[in-house]
């Protein structure tokens, strides 16, 4: 048998490398755990697909797409952030879908011999740093900020806010016991159970609702529009209720 030359090899790697498609996703910090489990499934589902994540506070994640970062996937904590993307057309309307809900709890170190009752407890002097994801850029920020204001509450606990520049940063804070108390997702102090406790479920004024888009510069537009449908098929959402996360409405 004759063995190929060395321009033939090359061109054979070379097609071979082609074939290969990597396709870049970012998403919302609090998705990191549940996406990273799902990567394997869809790459085995698309022969030759690679998997990229860029995880942070969804607000950061529009602006570095906005300046021309190389992004296919735009996953959200919040229905405003993709709202912007789409006004600014960096995400077509008729391409969003919703692939995911969660919900805002009140947590505090395991280690606490305080816990709050009622979002009013957090007034007292027992609560002098509390953690909240800074409302301009992190979606749980502005759940937190919104429902506080209509608690009459927002004054009284701002001075005490310690902001973090996404939701695992104002985990980190609560399980280190750097803060008396944080507002974090749900998905995200189930996480670590031996270092925080949940003490309210806080309802919000709107459900928590994460949606997904493909990028409107995409390289891969057909393989990142596959990829946000298959986040709703039922393999996906199987892995997604595994850590937490609601079925979208």
């Amino acid at each position: 048998m004759k063995l190929p030359t060395l321009p033939a090899l090359a061109l054979l790697i070379g097609l071979g490398t082609a074939q290969a498609a990597e396709l870049t996703v970012s998403a919302a910090a609090s998705l990191n755990n549940a996406f990273q489990e799902l990567a394997p499934a869809f790459e085995a589902a698309h022969p030759g697909t690679k998997l990229q994540y860029n995880f942070a506070a969804s607000g950061a994640l529009l602006q570095q797409i906005a300046k021309g970062a190389p992004v296919d996937v735009f996953v959200s904590a919040d229905q405003a952030t993709m709202d912007q993307a789409q006004a600014q057309g960096l995400v077509k309307r008729e391409q969003r879908r919703n692939v995911v809900s969660n919900s805002l709890v009140l947590i505090v170190p395991a280690a606490s011999t305080q816990q709050p009752r009622s979002l009013g407890d957090l007034a007292q002097p027992a609560y002098q740093r509390v953690a909240i994801g800074l409302p301009a850029s992190v979606p749980v920020g502005r759940y937190t900020q919104q429902v506080l204001q209509a608690a009459g509450l927002w004054t009284a606990i701002e001075p005490r806010m310690i902001g973090a520049n996404n939701v695992r940063q104002a985990l980190d804070y609560v399980a280190r016991g750097e803060v008396d108390a944080g507002f974090v997702y749900a998905t995200d102090a189930a996480l670590v159970p031996g270092k925080v406790k949940v003490a309210l479920t806080v309802p919000t004024a709107e459900p928590i609702l994460y949606p997904a888009a493909p990028v409107a510069g995409s390289a891969q537009p057909e393989l990142a529009q596959r990829f946000v449908q298959w986040l709703l098929t039922p393999p996906a959402q199987a892995v997604l209720a595994r850590h937490g996360f609601g079925q979208p409405r």
